[in-house]
């Protein structure tokens, strides 16, 4: 027989919540959770990501393998 009363209680109602404002409901063993980063103010899947080279490090690599730049920088 299993273990009775091991489990966390569940809450199939759980508020998730990111700055202050209501973002979804999931299940989860807390009752409200607090967020600072999800998918709709990620950078990634917002598409305001920027890859900033600031340091030459991709000019630096073709330099060193001695390979031609085939992107268009201006």
């Amino acid at each position: 027989m299993p273990k009775q009363n091991i489990h966390p209680k569940w809450y199939p109602e759980s508020k998730v919540y990111c700055d202050g404002k209501h973002i979804m409901t999931i299940g989860s063993t807390k009752p409200e959770l607090h967020v600072d980063i999800w998918s709709g103010n990620h950078p990634f899947f917002t598409g305001s990501q920027r890859i900033i080279d600031t340091e030459g490090r991709v000019e630096r690599f073709m330099r060193k393998y001695n390979l031609k730049n085939t992107t268009n920088t201006k």
